[in-house]
């Protein structure tokens, strides 16, 4: 009996060595239009948040409760930044040297 234990972990050892393996497996990265941004480019963060207290203003709110949540060029040279003011959004469209164009409720 003593012999029939030691010949068993054997295979045993060597199947989960095996898959061990197989999990340690790595895919190809992945391209650029499977990642989660893609966009070329996005406003700058101060940029952004210049937008975040022109849409305080304009909604009536500390300016705290304005996110931004995204931003992309225009073809103006600026940028639209989106924002989530309390629930309620929000588009501002600032140019490159930090003067707020417009903020609209959407």
């Amino acid at each position: 009996m003593h012999l029939l234990l030691k010949s068993r972990p054997l295979p045993t050892l060597i199947l989960a060595s095996l898959s061990a393996l197989a999990a340690c497996q790595s895919s190809a990265p992945p391209t650029p239009d499977q990642m989660s941004r893609n966009a070329v480019e996005t406003a700058p963060a101060d940029l952004q948040l210049l937008c975040a207290d022109a849409a305080a203003k304009e909604a009536g709110l500390d300016r705290a409760k304005v996110l931004p949540t995204g931003s992309r060029p225009v073809e103006a040279g600026g940028f639209s930044v989106d924002l989530n003011a309390s629930g309620r959004k929000f588009a501002c469209v600032i140019d490159r040297t930090g003067v707020v164009r417009s903020v609209q409720a959407v």
